[in-house]
């Protein structure tokens, strides 16, 4: 079973044997275990769950704490409705047909890389569960989007939506019940995390405008969103629980969780989201699948989350334990340690479980319950389209189950063209991204008749093999528009910078190659175009001996890029630098290059490389692009605790000791001057923020309005239905392989016997059935709504005081009161932004900004709740262009503003 069929590999999803082969390289490559990969393939057909279900001792200090039972859903008004008709339903259908509903029929058992079991007796179908936050994954005529970190580098709210909106009818339009993004962990804490393209930014706020938004988007178009993965999923390498080695640990304290990573899932739920991603790792010792403090407390009873929980793929690592903790939807079914085989932790085994005892009914219940309330939240119930399109090839006919060993054939493509006009959005996206990091003597932009242009390297033209010749993008060949993995999307086209010079008629010599060649004839009238790459991705392919996070390049520049700019800027004067990046990159060997005279960073494009960055080179727009994390001068300038955790024996920790101090936070603290700071970004005309004025709101207080009381909610039998509930029907064709909710009849007899045994199931420590009111911090979903009462108002005038049109973007930064330095904050903390319209020379434009209770509070680990540390205090409101640009000063004690202050960095 370590081996799959050319189909199975190249379709994304076996996770559990690729980081099972991979731990057991390590153990075998071990000196100081000899022959551990024999022990290991011995262990294989008997090892149980339970060896990776126990926790492993974590560092003093950081707990998960139980928090029982599961609060039930369908207290929120905005969901009663959708709660009265899903309740209704769930109390007419059969054990079987419940359990049938909260796991998938198996990887590989359907058109789509989740489907759900159904209830057709009731009139439920499968739900098509399908990747992924830039795009549909593996089907054709749809939109390669560009990536969430380039949608972050807009700093554009009105394009976050807009994207999502597309989305969400791309999503539809393909028969696409849940949408399996947008990202938002992780939170891009490690430079070199595999992953951090996917989501917005290196900032929770920056990251919750883009989630939510997204969301808002999505979900406008009757799509279920899935905001993703909770929580502290900041590394690829050791995430997943396999059978050598349990998933790592991400230690973090409450405060930390709270302030940092837990902020825009909190602004998702607070947007409706329908769905949350549970990830593979654990949270302080405890598997984030069964974490039931993540779940039930934070999650479900603090936030008043009213959707579904679903595991990632294969993350689930129990049963019963699982379902207490608050897992709603197990994907893609089947267990975790070797998949294909027919085995689930649910499914079948969950029947027996209620049958049996040890899961009570209501928790199955409130299961069902939650996902039926989603699907009639979004009006799923209502002429919603079925899939008509299949990830697992792309054929017009297939097999129906692929993972099946026979299977029934048929029709699993339709084509259906899903693109509509949301090629402009993506140009306009990937655009409107583009970040000028350098422009001496205002190198850019071109004049496009004025010279002749040398084109070096790979990344300035398509992959020769083709743009979806490396499955899940797993390759980087060509220019970069997405890293890889269940993150990309396959390209409909792609329009590289070589076609948007072909299409300008510039006069150009393109040298395909990542060296320098000896025959580029440099002439005083040349300008150099140097395009370089730094990829990423997900951990189940390596790509040039990066297993998803950047081990093998570090921060570097793949394919040489480095050397290759230093080489093109020893022969040419007039040097421009494309960086197609996935996050932050090391530039000392060339930035300060007297030819290397500007620098762009057109992030992770999508579909739309090349005339979207045509219209900046040339003029066309102003770049207006702003970096959405920090660059450094060195790796070394990060804190320590924010490199990769490599191979431990035993469960990887990894703690999170720095605390609230990553990206520029940290910078900041340590008086360390980065390379470029946090939201910088130039344009190719000036802009001034003057003219700010600040209102208050809603007073302050310490501690905000007590919370609201729940509202009802359905009321679930907790009677142990009869066994016949559980029987297979008769004269029914199984297919091997797929997932089933029946038991034999012997088998449901039996169970329904061990209820009245006296042996009764171990139910966790803390473990509880009473349902709870809630927390302080609770209320509303997101939380208190006081907290997001506005506090401030804060308008500025930003004026274009340069001679071309261009865009600006206002980043408002608040400081806390000085009095408050008992209490540890950061130095400056972003907390909103806006971006102009496009203003022409001399124009302004009057922005509207907003702070509110949540934004000048702490997280308190003593009450559990959001306070304000000095409601009296001065708080400094900082707006300007750049987290290290930051003149204009606004105060809360004064309700005054005045520009020309120094900045507080």
């Amino acid at each position: 079973m370590l081996t799959a069929s050319p189909l199975h590999l190249s379709v994304l999803r076996l996770f559990a044997v690729h980081s099972f082969l991979q731990s057991l390289a390590m153990l075998s490559s071990s000196s100081s275990l000899p022959g551990a990969s024999l022990v290991v393939l011995s262990l294989l057909s008997c090892v149980d769950s339970a060896a990776v279900d126990r926790r492993t001792p974590v560092p003093a200090g950081y707990v998960a704490p139980p928090y029982y039972p599961a609060p039930y859903g369908g207290w929120v008004q905005d969901w009663s409705e959708s709660y009265r008709k899903a309740s209704m339903l769930v109390s007419n259908l059969t054990l079987a047909e419940k359990t049938n509903l909260t796991a998938g029929s198996g990887i590989f058992m359907g058109r789509c890389v989740g489907n759900t079991g159904s209830a057709l007796r009731a009139g439920i179908p499968q739900l098509c569960l399908q990747d992924g936050p830039l795009g549909l994954r593996n089907t054709d005529h749809n939109t390669a989007f560009p990536a969430g970190i380039t949608v972050g580098a807009t700093w554009d709210k009105d394009l976050m939506h807009a994207r999502g909106v597309a989305l969400g009818e791309e999503f539809r339009g393909k028969g696409v019940n849940v949408h399996l993004g947008p990202s938002v962990g992780p939170l891009g804490r490690k430079p070199r995390g595999g992953r951090n393209w996917e989501g917005f930014g290196s900032d929770p706020v920056l990251q919750a405008f883009g989630g939510a938004l997204t969301i808002e988007g999505i979900q406008s178009q009757g799509v279920i969103a899935t905001i993703k993965h909770l929580i502290a999923n900041e590394q690829e390498m050791y995430r997943m629980y396999n059978l050598v080695q349990p998933g790592i640990s991400s230690n973090l304290d409450d405060r930390t969780l709270h302030e940092l990573y837990l902020w825009p899932f909190a602004e998702g739920v607070r947007s409706g989201v329908g769905a949350v991603m549970i990830a593979y790792n654990a949270v302080n010792g405890s598997a984030c699948s069964q974490n039931s403090y993540l779940i039930n407390g934070i999650l479900k009873d603090e936030l008043g989350f009213q959707g579904f929980v679903m595991s990632d793929w294969l993350a689930q690592i129990s049963g019963v334990s699982s379902a207490l903790a608050g897992l709603d939807m197990s994907m893609p079914g089947d267990v975790h340690t070797v998949p294909l085989l027919g085995n689930s932790y649910w499914m079948y085994e969950q029947t027996r479980s209620v049958l049996n005892g040890s899961l009570p009914l209501d928790r199955l219940n409130d299961q069902v319950t939650r996902i039926l309330a989603t699907w009639f939240q979004f009006g799923q119930d209502q002429n919603y389209p079925a899939p008509n399109f299949d990830a697992n090839t792309q054929d017009a006919e297939g097999p129906l189950y692929p993972g099946a060993l026979f299977s029934p054939r048929g029709v699993v493509n339709q084509f259906v063209d899903v693109q509509g006009n949301h090629a402009e959005i993506a140009r306009e996206i990937a655009r409107d991204a583009i970040t000028l990091l350098k422009n001496d003597n205002g190198a850019l932009p071109l004049r496009l008749n004025a010279t002749t242009f040398k084109v070096f390297g790979t990344d300035a033209e398509k992959n020769p093999d083709g743009i979806n010749s490396c499955a899940d993008q797993g390759c980087n060949k060509g220019t970069l528009g997405m890293g890889w993995g269940s993150g990309s999307a396959r390209y409909p086209y792609l329009d590289s910078p070589i076609d948007a010079l072909k299409a300008r008629g510039a006069n150009y010599q393109f040298f395909n190659t990542d060296s320098f060649p000896s025959n580029s004839n440099p002439s005083a009238n040349d300008t150099a175009l140097v395009f370089v790459t730094s990829d990423s991705g997900e951990n189940y392919i390596t790509v040039e001996g990066n297993p998803g996070d950047r081990t093998s390049s570090n921060l570097n520049l793949w394919h040489n890029g480095d050397k290759l700019i230093k080489d093109v800027a020893a022969k040419y004067s007039n040097v421009i630098v494309i960086v197609h990046t996935v996050g932050p990159i090391l530039m000392e060997e060339w930035i300060d290059l007297p030819s290397v005279k500007a620098v762009l960073f057109a992030h992770l494009p999508g579909q739309e490389a090349g005339d979207s960055l045509a219209q900046v080179l040339f003029g066309d727009v102003s770049p207006s692009g702003h970096l959405p994390y920090t660059i450094p001068h060195s790796e070394a300038d990060y804190p320590a605790s924010v490199s990769l955790r490599n191979f431990e024996v035993g469960q990887p920790q990894d703690t999170f000791t720095e605390g609230l101090y990553i990206d520029y936070r940290h910078f900041n603290k340590e008086n360390i001057t980065p390379r470029y700071a946090f939201g910088h970004g130039m344009s190719y005309t000036t802009f001034s923020f003057s003219n700010a004025s600040i209102t208050s709101v809603t007073p302050l207080t310490s501690v905000p309005p007590t919370r609201s009381a729940k509202g009802e909610t359905p009321s679930y039998s907790t009677a142990i239905p009869p066994a016949s509930e559980a029987y297979w029907p008769d004269n029914f064709d199984r297919i091997w392989r797929y997932l089933y909710s029946w038991l034999d009849k012997n088998d449901a007899d039996k169970a329904a016997a061990a209820a009245n045994s006296s042996s009764k199931y171990p139910y966790p420590d803390g473990y509880s059935n009473e349902q709870k009111p809630g927390p302080a911090a609770g209320g509303a979903q997101g939380g208190n709504p006081a907290l997001f009462d506005t506090a401030y108002d804060v308008s500025v005038t930003v004026t274009n005081t340069g001679n071309a049109s261009g865009k600006a973007v206002a980043q408002l930064y608040v400081q806390f009161p000085a009095n408050t330095a008992l209490i540890d904050t950061p130095i400056i903390q972003l907390r909103d932004f806006e971006k102009t319209d496009g203003l022409a020379a001399g124009e302004s434009q009057i922005l509207s900004l907003r702070l509110t209770r949540k934004d000048l509070s702490v997280w308190d680990v003593v009450s559990q709740n959001w306070i304000v540390p000095d409601p009296q205090g001065d708080y400094g409101f900082w707006i300007g262009g750049s987290s290290d640009a930051l003149t204009l000063r606004c105060g809360s004690a004064t309700g005054s503003c005045e520009e020309d202050v120094a900045s507080p960095v």
